[in-house]
């Protein structure tokens, strides 16, 4: 069903935000091949439900796979939350059992072992993110003994991917979605930044934040964990081609994909329109 081959590592996203998953990645081995999915026609997911994410989810990575990955990330909090688990136990079997398909939040989950002084942290994501409970239910797996609290962050998207990072009106919902976090529990000392937009809004968050509590972003872990993974399982290390090579795939217009995809990786690059 598809190419046996090596082939490229894919990255997938439902818009612009697993650019930053993807450039830490790149940096951190940079000798491989990657191909970046952008499902910006149908973007956001995180206000639609678990069975339209699922679906949506389901045809990016089999649209990856098709195009000769072997080894597909979901650079997606939401997609994470509401689709990995069922695409590795419903689809994977029946379509290559092989193939594999990781997500972002277990990577950002396994470190907080090692960040947090008194184990109350804080989640700040999407609504599709925060009501998924994801976060909650892997916190309360490895650190059983850890307090989280979450907070919806419904307008940090459209900010960024309206570029409005740097205005007003990202500082007041900067303002207003970090203090509800801290008004529900003031000993909060790490921060998970729980979508992967939001590193664009890192020097406004770091300012409300004002030192009170560690930041947490989740691009530095994921190329890590991922750096250990092929370490770990060489058997797929081998299908990941090798040339530094990395290829753009947008469901929306591809100069706008283009133009856009910039400000998030600030270099030029081009891209090639698909349909799922």
């Amino acid at each position: 069903m598809f190419p046996s081959s090596p082939g490229p590592i894919g990255v997938f996203d439902s818009g612009y935000g697993g650019l930053t998953i993807l450039k830490e990645i790149r940096e951190t081995l940079p000798e491989y091949d990657y191909i970046y999915l952008g499902d910006n026609a149908r973007t956001p997911y995180g206000t639609r439900s678990f069975d339209v994410v699922y679906e949506f989810t389901r045809e990016a990575v089999n649209a990856l796979f098709e195009r000769g990955c072997h080894l597909v990330i979901l650079a997606c909090n939401t997609a994470s939350a509401k689709a990995l688990r069922s695409i590795q136990q419903k689809d994977l079997p029946s379509w290559d059992a092989s193939r594999r398909v990781l997500g972002v939040v277990i990577p950002t989950v396994e470190a907080l072992g090692s960040i947090t002084k008194n184990g109350n942290i804080g989640v700040l994501g999407t609504p599709g993110t925060i009501s998924s409970g994801t976060y909650d239910i892997e916190i309360a797996k490895f650190f059983p003994q850890f307090r989280t609290v979450s907070v919806e962050c419904p307008m940090w998207v459209p900010l960024v991917e309206n570029r409005e990072y740097d205005s007003p009106g990202a500082d007041y919902f900067v303002e207003k979605y970090v203090e509800e976090l801290f008004a529900e529990e003031p000993e909060i000392d790490t921060i998970i930044l729980g979508c992967t937009h939001y590193p664009l809004l890192i020097e406004k968050i770091r300012r409300q934040v004002a030192g009170r509590a560690t930041i947490v972003t989740q691009g530095e872990l994921v190329a890590a964990s991922l750096r250990d993974y092929l370490k770990r399982h060489p058997e797929m290390d081998e299908k990941c081609t090798r040339g530094g090579a990395c290829t753009y795939l947008t469901t929306e217009n591809a100069g706008r994909f283009a133009s856009l995809a910039g400000t998030f990786l600030q270099t030029p690059l081009q891209a090639t329109h698909i349909t799922l």
